[in-house]
């Protein structure tokens, strides 16, 4: 039997970026078997309809689109994709929060490794089509912020509203969420990842075992060592190098 288990395609409109990544697949995944390329939007349509690949090493900007109209016109996706890029900050983290997976160009062979193991465990698990359709619904979102966000857990992958996560604990190399509508749950990354994640400006991180959204906050007390009470009542203690930063935020809320 052959090892070559996961057909694909690479869609780039660079030729220097599709054999370079195309020599990376074929030197650093056997399992991965390259059955066409596209360098266009509309050449690409037709690739993945035709050959109807598990994996799609899809460019974000083309010279006559990009690669989230690609997905939006093939809906609903039934193949895993694994982002290039070399830019654009915005798109990355709406990546991140659907729980895809994306390289930076010039591709890195661990990081590439890495990446096609995650797409077959996915392309293994039939969780795929949920993680595209949230990427593109916080790509059209009227507000331009990515609103919901996919965790993944020993039992499977999970799509929730990001105003709805009270907190996050962490919990060793795991980080426990905190929500207002459901029981909590534990999720296998750290709480160093979920604040690169989630860490901008409804997120902030009082103390090493803990992560708050802002919108939950009722009171700041300065006592007792100082601590920040929560709308369900929870008590989080602000470490002692954080207390001015923390007064400071606060006062601009």
């Amino acid at each position: 039997m052959s090892a070559k288990t996961i057909k694909a395609v690479i869609v780039d409109d660079e030729k220097r970026s599709r054999d370079t990544l195309n020599g990376l697949i074929n030197k650093f995944c056997p399992e991965v078997d390259i059955i066409g390329f596209a360098d266009n939007y509309e050449s690409s349509l037709v690739l993945i309809r035709t050959q109807k690949p598990q994996l799609v090493f899809l460019d974000i900007q083309l010279n006559d689109g990009n690669g989230f109209q690609i997905l939006e016109q093939l809906k609903p996706v039934n193949f895993e994709v694994i982002f290039t890029t070399a830019y654009d900050q915005y798109a990355i983290k709406a990546i991140r929060y659907s729980a895809l997976d994306y390289l930076l160009k010039p591709v890195i062979p661990d990081e590439l490794i890495d990446s096609v193991k995650k797409a077959q465990k996915k392309i293994n698990s039939g969780q795929i089509n949920e993680s595209v359709h949230t990427l593109l619904e916080n790509l059209n979102a009227v507000n331009n912020e990515s609103n919901k966000i996919v965790l993944s857990t020993s039992e499977g992958m999970f799509v929730f509203k990001i105003d709805d996560i009270i907190r996050c604990e962490s919990d060793d190399y795991y980080t426990r969420f905190f929500f207002s509508n459901r029981q909590p749950l534990l999720i296998s990354k750290t709480l160093k990842q979920n604040e690169e994640l989630l860490g901008d400006q409804q997120f902030i991180r009082p103390h090493k075992s803990h992560l708050i959204n802002i919108n939950y906050i009722s009171q700041y007390v300065k006592t007792d060592g100082g601590y920040i009470l929560l709308t369900d009542g929870t008590k989080i203690p602000v470490a002692r190098r954080k207390r001015e930063m923390i007064s400071e935020f606060l006062v601009k809320l």
